[in-house]
């Protein structure tokens, strides 16, 4: 089978377009045949080697941690799937960037049925993300006003979703380019961060800073200030800090594996209550070059890979 992984890290040129042998499912997983993984732009930090202190991997190491799917063959007491079943789930050792990949079947559940096999490849990293910053630690409720800094992104589609479905008045920052999607996506008010200072164009304070994109310490600053006391501050990039005596709640978060989590977001899709935005779709031969355009800072929304 064809697989995209990288044996040595470096630039994007050193994503290879290999030919392996294929897998087979050991006990309790499913061999699936992968309809498509998406690009996270982790993964650009990963292959330039920017994560081995905190996620060390080997090589060479096949990248794509999301995958959607059909079930091929299935392992010893992995009974839970049949064969044909269409299934997703974010694998925590990758691997998807592959034709097939084998799977822990406690990983996966039943992909979405009202949205094409390959697009539900954009929901369980930047899903997960999303539901664990809105619901579990942002403790969004009904109500409330809530800065979605970083909401073009994949991340932010899911979250400007979850906080509207939450109840919550959402102002979402993003650029001119993003701007159609992000409103689409339920944002109340969009500030042009390239317009302004997101603080200055603010007309009071907010209950919640979910904040998704790297900071200077100069803007961290500036955002901790637009949160009220009693309030609260989750940032799943750059941790913000506000003054001791703020009495604002700040964390930094790293996403985990739910299924729980990705059962829910599965549901909501179904129900039409969350849209996957798809921004492009790539064959995996061209995943060297879909590194290249993150790390330009090109791309938008989600990207599928397709094998």
């Amino acid at each position: 089978m064809k697989t995209s992984r990288i044996h040595a890290f470096g630039d994007a040129s050193v994503i290879s377009y290999d030919d392996v042998p294929r897998p087979r499912p050991d006990s309790g997983e499913v061999l699936v045949r992968v309809a498509a993984t998406s690009f996270n732009p982790t993964e650009a930090a990963l292959r330039a080697g920017l994560l081995q202190a905190f996620l060390p991997v080997e090589l060479p190491y096949t990248l794509g941690w999301d995958v959607a799917g059909t079930v091929a063959e299935i392992g010893p007491g992995a009974g839970r799937f049949a064969v044909g079943d269409r299934v997703v789930g974010r694998l925590e050792g990758a691997g998807a960037a592959a034709e097939y990949v084998r799977a822990p079947g406690a990983l996966l559940v039943p992909a979405p049925a009202s949205v094409p096999l390959p697009h539900a490849a954009t929901l369980p990293v930047a899903g997960l993300t999303a539901w664990q910053a809105v619901f579990e630690h942002g403790k969004v409720t009904v109500g409330q006003r809530v800065l979605v800094n970083g909401a073009g992104g994949g991340v932010g589609g899911f979250v400007t979703q979850l906080a509207k479905h939450a109840g919550a008045e959402v102002i979402a920052t993003a650029g001119a380019r993003s701007d159609r999607a992000v409103r689409r996506h339920g944002a109340d008010h969009v500030i042009d961060y390239t317009a302004a200072p997101v603080p200055a164009a603010l007309d009071g304070p907010v209950d919640t800073l979910l904040n998704l994109v790297p900071l200077s310490p100069d803007d961290a600053a500036g955002l901790a200030s637009v949160v009220r006391p009693g309030g609260r501050i989750v940032s799943i990039a750059t941790p913000i800090d506000p003054p001791a005596d703020a009495g604002v709640t700040a964390m930094h978060m790293v996403a985990r594996n739910d299924v729980a989590h990705l059962a829910a977001l599965v549901d909501l899709v179904d129900a039409g209550e969350v849209t996957l935005d798809i921004s492009a779709s790539y064959p995996l031969s061209d995943l060297a070059d879909v590194h290249r355009l993150s790390e330009a800072g090109r791309l938008r929304g989600k990207v599928v890979i397709i094998p």
